[in-house]
């Protein structure tokens, strides 16, 4: 993978950005550090305390603060991006979605809601003004890849073709015991869909997955450990290259990759 910097809006429904809502921003800010070398500047403060996480001066995710009184679960959110924040909503919610939070204006970044799709995993949409999203692809540190783990991929697959215009295409090696989607935007693969049947998590239901390149996924899964986070599942090969599931210090799950080529 091949080190790029983007400035340019992107085409709806692309994942564009990753956030986290923690309870502790500062300790939580020390643990990436730690962990991808990120450094950080204020961002747009609309639902509180919140900084933008940078390698080599570029942007590649956000992490906020909730309030003292919110109790909400920690996890890693993915955004789509959309050219219209207000009419998504309106689509998300008509295709048996919910908007939970907005469409509302971060600052003179842009627009954006908190959403869930049919079976209840939570995602962003961000319509950009002055702020384009992730800037740095490819390089350790950053977001290489958002999958979706859910039930089954037959209803949430058609959810997102039909809010977004993805094309869901199956998996290759797709079976009855594989129930992929990989979700394209121009014969371009931007993410997927990962059925996992009663294997999904009960603690933690549909939810989208971010993945982060490493140069080393043992290294990195140990260095977890180090800064006081949890392995989730060891390293181990697929079909991307060698990844490990791990979570914060807050209990907020990602992959850690390495990827193959």
């Amino acid at each position: 993978m091949t080190e790029a910097s983007e400035a340019t809006r992107r085409t709806p429904g692309t994942p564009c950005w990753v956030s986290l809502m923690v309870h502790g921003l500062r300790s939580t800010e020390e643990f990436y550090t730690g962990l991808f070398g990120w450094e950080y500047q204020p961002g747009p403060q609309p639902l509180g305390p919140y900084v933008r996480a940078l390698l080599d001066g570029r942007e590649v995710a956000g992490i906020g603060e909730m309030p003292p009184d919110r109790h909400l679960p920690v996890a890693w959110t993915t955004y789509l991006a959309t050219d219209d924040a207000d009419a998504t909503a309106e689509s998300i919610r008509s295709c048996g979605g919910t908007v939970a939070v907005g469409p509302l204006d971060a600052g003179i970044a842009g627009r954006l809601a908190i959403c869930s799709d049919p079976l209840g995993a939570i995602f962003g949409i961000w319509q950009a003004e002055t702020h384009m999203g992730t800037r740095l692809h490819g390089a350790p540190g950053t977001p290489v890849w958002n999958e979706l783990v859910t039930q089954d991929t037959s209803t949430v697959g058609k959810f997102y073709e039909h809010v977004f215009g993805h094309e869901a295409q199956t998996h290759p090696e797709a079976s009855a015991d594989f129930d992929y989607l990989t979700l394209c935007l121009q014969g371009r693969p931007v993410a997927a869909v990962h059925g996992v049947g009663r294997s999904l998590p009960h603690d933690r239901g549909p939810h989208w997955m971010t993945h982060f390149e490493v140069a080393d996924t043992d290294a990195a899964a140990d260095q977890v450990v180090r800064l006081g986070g949890t392995v989730v599942r060891p390293p181990h090969e697929g079909p991307g290259g060698r990844l490990a599931t791990v979570a914060d210090l807050e209990g907020a799950v990602f992959t850690i990759i390495r990827s193959a080529g």
